[in-house]
């Protein structure tokens, strides 16, 4: 049986979030009981160079991850990433109780077939016991991935000079990464969190249970949407386009005719998701929705999805409690917390959770 999630040790890793847009990487320390930013760093990707969170440039890919390594001055060499999308397919399995984790990957391997809708040469399988179940048995995560998508991946990060600990999974660790925010969860005991990851062409739906993925869908609406309408609407590139909203230099209609729709049309996705969650599982309701990703931050709209989704509402910072050391850019690094969430829950992965 291929492994898939790498093998867990405590020692540093980088976290490096590749994304159909950007590049994020994140290095952490803990002493106690606390956490500290050593190393972070952000670049952007061509058009083209990842598609549908499939690395399709690897040379390019490889390059800017070299150059960011290099800017962000860490001295680490072993990453934990992950994958996602269509290429991942995530099962729970009951187990008998008892067995060794020899005697349980040889079983699974003889009845993978009966989970896993592709041929067993062309994917990466692991899994993980998460508890006891009834009868003498356990529940068992499967985790499988198309190798190919895997080795991209793997290549990309190899011409940038790093070696490949971790292979992870994007819902596994944002769900990690979910525990950094239980100061910035309104009230306790919250049982059931959506986490709304808002990207530049997807929007990611996860609905964590106790702790637990039990969720996940994926819609195409994101930034694009908006970069698209401003560009069109103003005459401008898409460089200029992305520049103009990050240094907010815009007509002043822009906030009442370009940006408002999109609030307004990101909550109905948003708010159609969940509903289709909600109506297709147990949960009646949810405790808390968390916006993440590189749109959660816009002006206005955390108070609009709370108005409109009447649910509360809080935007991602998974730094609220973290020290940062002398080599990171704490403005720069506040700014994009709410996009560093996936950063996190993979490098939390070198430093225990």
């Amino acid at each position: 049986m291929l492994r898939l999630f790498g093998v867990a040790k405590t020692s540093p890793v980088l976290g490096i979030d590749i994304s159909s847009t950007t590049v994020k990487l994140l290095e952490l320390s803990r002493q106690g009981g606390s956490y500290r930013v050593e190393s972070y760093a952000v670049a952007h990707l061509p058009p083209g160079a990842v598609i549908e969170k499939n690395v399709n440039q690897v040379e390019t890919v490889g390059a800017l991850i070299r150059d960011l390594v290099a800017r962000s001055k860490t001295r680490v060499k072993r990453i934990a990433a992950a994958v996602s999308g269509s290429a991942v397919i995530i099962k729970t399995v009951t187990m008998p109780d008892g067995l060794s984790d020899e005697e349980l990957e040889a079983q699974l391997a003889v009845e993978a077939d009966q989970y896993i809708p592709y041929p067993l040469e062309e994917v990466a399988i692991d899994f993980e016991v998460l508890a006891p179940a009834a009868n003498n048995t356990v529940t068992v995560l499967l985790v499988a991935c198309h190798q190919q998508t895997i080795d991209a991946r793997v290549d990309a990060l190899e011409i940038a000079g790093l070696t490949v600990g971790i292979m992870d999974v994007e819902v596994l660790a944002m769900g990690r990464a979910l525990a950094l925010l239980e100061k910035q969860l309104p009230g306790e005991n919250l049982r059931s969190v959506a986490m709304v990851d808002i990207g530049a062409s997807m929007t990611t739906l996860s609905v964590f249970s106790d702790g637990e993925s039990v969720y996940t869908r994926e819609q195409f609406f994101g930034d694009k949407q908006l970069t698209d309408e401003i560009m069109n609407r103003y005459g401008l590139s898409f460089e200029e386009a992305g520049l103009a909203k990050k240094q907010q230099g815009l007509p002043e209609d822009y906030e009442q005719e370009v940006l408002q729709p999109f609030r307004e049309a990101l909550v109905q996705q948003v708010s159609r998701s969940l509903q289709f969650f909600l109506s297709s599982s147990e949960h009646a309701s949810l405790d808390c929705i968390v916006l993440c990703g590189d749109v959660a931050s816009i002006s206005g709209l955390g108070e609009l999805a709370q108005e409109r989704l009447l649910t509360p509402v809080i935007i991602a910072n998974p730094f609220a409690d973290m020290t940062v050391g002398p080599r990171v850019d704490a403005q720069a690094l506040a700014r994009d917390a709410p996009a560093m969430m996936l950063a996190c829950g993979l490098a939390m992965r070198g430093v225990g959770e």
